[in-house]
């Protein structure tokens, strides 16, 4: 008998019945029985069943790789006729825009979605640069601002300072009456259609009230939406604690809102656009009335005009763990003009094509991750973004986790780890845009905040829950080494981070429920976790109980409850102490709902 000793495990998960012979042919010397003496017999059909009980055990373990996680970027650029707050900028200046876009998307054969706003749509010169792209790699969809053309062809009155006004009482469908809004987009519709030849599949907008978003899904079939990052105050828009990144299927009463059931949610996946820097983004602008951008906007000295800036986000985004799937989204409005845009487009674009070509990333329209997420995902999953490594000259590190009922970030700075936030997710908290109209310039959508640590600070009072251990008889924040992020499931994540104060581990488990945390050490450690925030900041807090904490915002009462540990109030300075119970923190996410 000759038995060639390799990788079987490996070849047999993958190989057809065919397949399997062919191997066993040429690796298995099988001498006639005639030749054979009994003890031989005995010896190779013993061997021969050994090896089988071998093959067949390897092939029904569960391989211990991790479900590949898709990294999803779509080209969006956006189109808007014209720019009324600086005269410069004329309609040939933003058209040339596009069409330079288009040259250096077509240059490395990149596909991508080109959005329109109403007054673009009717612009002949549009429609013939977009009618002309090839359908089977480019999509064009609709930009939802509202100019004055759409306006007057509803049959409705201007009430703007220019024919495209910015404001959200103006420009967007927040500030129009549900029926008004039908109105907008009837006509937008009819108008695409006679142009195009069929109603657009992706329509987006900084935000998108649900009213609106549920018809065009009802009416017109469209398959994917996309809104602003999280942010508070920049351009008088605040979008602040929902589903950090990736896409979700909103409330039907709240557009910026998970739902956690089918029955309750929009069937069209809102997908976070511009690309945030994980780690800056958050903090930026802390103790100012309005935040600062750090995004993959080929505008932006730090950011995505800076090639450094650009190469590390895109090495994170590609190589560090994500949950489920990963996403950003490329591209630029053309109202920034091609001169500001021109060096980050074109350090984007060919690092984007390359990375296409490495099947490092899967480079799609709108549409196509929209069926994509659709065919998947029948409620909101969970997802995650984390950094290992950060930018050359920091050693900052995080991980935001995401599902439809809460979402929670983690900071690992200096050596220690703080929570910088927690938001809980309820279908049943309305945005009062749904039904009524904005009656100023600006605009808000909030969640259901728990821990802010970006609205609850000031610049020399950083707010957050940080970990904490009384060692040697002395409290300490607790140091430690480089945080290991796993999947522990398609549908979980773990986090072990080896500590250095004390000889151990901080494990953590998330999936889309339950967040659980313990430690791991030769000998029992007295560890804690210590709310901060900054002097006079309002919180949400009504009761700080031994089991949960009960909260109201925005009118909504909440709860964020402990199944494992208790929460306290020790000292002045601190907000509240969640101490271990049985050595294990365990938080539940989902219990209101």
């Amino acid at each position: 008998m000759l038995i060639r000793v390799g990788a079987q495990a490996n070849f047999f998960p993958r190989r057809t019945d065919r397949d399997r012979e062919d191997f066993r042919d040429a690796y298995f010397y099988q001498p006639s029985p005639k030749l054979l003496t009994l003890k031989h017999r005995l010896l190779f059909s013993a061997t021969s069943v050994l090896f089988c009980l071998l093959s067949l055990k390897l092939l029904a373990q569960k391989q211990p790789h991790e479900a590949p996680s898709p990294k999803i970027v779509n080209i969006v650029n956006f189109i808007r006729l014209l720019e009324p707050r600086d005269a410069a900028i004329t309609e040939d200046v933003l058209y040339q825009t596009v069409v330079k876009q288009v040259e250096v998307m077509k240059k490395y054969h990149l596909g991508g979605t080109f959005l329109l706003q109403y007054d673009a749509l009717i612009d002949p010169r549009y429609q013939k640069l977009l009618k002309a792209l090839p359908r089977n790699s480019f999509e064009i969809g609709a930009w939802w601002e509202i100019p004055q053309p759409q306006v007057e062809k509803a049959g409705l009155k201007w009430r703007g300072r220019y024919p495209w006004d910015w404001r959200a009482n103006i420009g967007f469908s927040t500030g129009y009456t549900p029926g008004e809004r039908e109105k907008l987009i009837d006509v937008y519709m009819a108008d695409f259609k006679k142009i195009f030849g069929y109603y657009p599949k992706s329509i987006a907008s900084w935000f998108i009230d649900s009213y609106s978003l549920d018809y065009m899904y009802r009416k017109y079939h469209i398959v994917a939406s996309a809104n602003c990052k999280d942010q508070y105050g920049t351009d008088g828009y605040t979008l602040w604690g929902g589903y950090w990144n990736q896409a979700y299927y909103p409330s039907k009463i709240n557009s910026y809102m998970p739902a956690q059931h089918a029955q309750n949610q929009i069937p069209v996946p809102i997908f976070r656009m511009l690309g945030s820097d994980p780690i800056r983004q958050y903090d930026n602008g802390l103790g100012t009335a309005r935040q600062g951008v750090v995004t993959l906007e080929p505008v932006y000295k730090f950011g995505g005009g800076d090639s450094v800036w650009v190469n590390w986000f895109l090495k994170s985004f590609t190589e560090d763990k994500a949950l489920g799937f990963n996403y950003t989204q490329a591209g630029q409005e053309n109202s920034f003009t091609w001169d500001a845009m021109a060096k980050g487009f074109e350090i984007q674009m060919p690092l984007i094509a390359r990375l296409r070509d490495e099947q490092k990333i899967t480079l799609e329209t709108m549409e196509q991750s929209g069926l994509w997420f659709k065919k998947k995902y029948k409620v909101t999953p969970p997802t995650s973004f984390t950094v290992s490594k950060d930018i050359e000259g920091s050693d900052l590190k995080t991980a935001w986790f995401n599902s439809r009922f809460y979402r929670i970030n983690m900071l690992w700075e200096n050596g220690n780890l703080r929570i910088r936030d927690i938001h809980l997710f309820n279908e049943n908290f309305p945005s009062v845009y749904t039904r009524q109209v904005a009656t100023s310039n600006e605009c808000t959508f909030f969640t259901l905040p728990v821990v802010d640590s970006y609205i609850w600070s000031k610049p020399n009072e950083i707010g957050g829950l940080r970990l904490k251990a009384v060692i040697d008889g002395k409290e300490v924040l607790v140091q430690g080494g480089n945080p290991v992020f796993t999947n522990k499931t398609a549908a979980s994540m773990h986090i072990s981070w080896p500590l250095t104060s004390v000889k151990g581990t901080l494990e953590v488990d998330m999936d889309e429920r339950q967040i659980k945390m313990w430690l791991v050490s030769d000998k029992p450690v007295d560890w804690y976790f210590d709310m901060a925030t900054a002097a006079g900041v309002k919180l949400p807090y009504t009761n700080i109980g031994r089991k949960q904490i009960k909260c109201k915002f925005e009118g909504m009462s909440y709860a964020f409850k402990a199944v494992k540990g208790s929460f306290g109030k020790p000292v002045d300075g601190i907000i509240f102490r969640l101490k271990p119970e049985g050595n294990v923190v365990w938080f539940d996410c989902a219990s209101p709902l």
